[in-house]
């Protein structure tokens, strides 16, 4: 089995959902909402605390599927990463929809506190997401 940890992101220009794997990489665990450079520096800590192996990124494709101007921000928030941790993997997975099936399940209202959990739970859905098609690393 890898040693670090999965780590899912979920990338805004003003915040930063951040999520987890357990060590068994087999659940994701929510971690919080980051500005982008907190959310780096946070990274940073993690890597040299518990290791970071992959990072699983949302991917913010158009309507019809097809990248622009925001799969061009995530792709230089990848290279700050790639800057700040070193060498790690990275995969982009399809972000469509995600926020909305993520609000359809939160109740309350959408202030700006909850925009926070929002971010933080599409990270946690596409780590989980992607923990779950791992081939037998820890799934039963």
């Amino acid at each position: 089995m890898a040693s670090g940890r999965i780590v899912g992101i979920d990338f805004g220009t003003r915040r930063v959902g951040i999520a987890v794997s357990d060590p068994l990489r087999m659940f994701s665990q929510p971690l919080g909402t980051y500005d982008p450079s907190g959310a780096v520096e946070m990274l940073r800590g993690l890597r040299d605390r518990d290791g970071i192996d992959t990072v699983v990124i949302g991917w913010p494709l158009d309507e019809e599927g097809r990248e622009g101007p925001a799969t061009r921000r995530v792709d230089e928030f990848v290279r700050r990463l790639r800057n700040a941790l070193g060498r790690i993997t990275v995969v982009r997975v399809d972000e469509r929809y995600t926020s909305e099936a993520v609000k359809d399940t939160l109740a309350g209202g959408f202030g700006a506190r909850t925009r926070g959990r929002v971010d933080t739970a599409v990270a946690g859905l596409l780590l989980q997401e992607y923990l779950d098609a791992l081939p037998g690393e820890g799934n039963v």
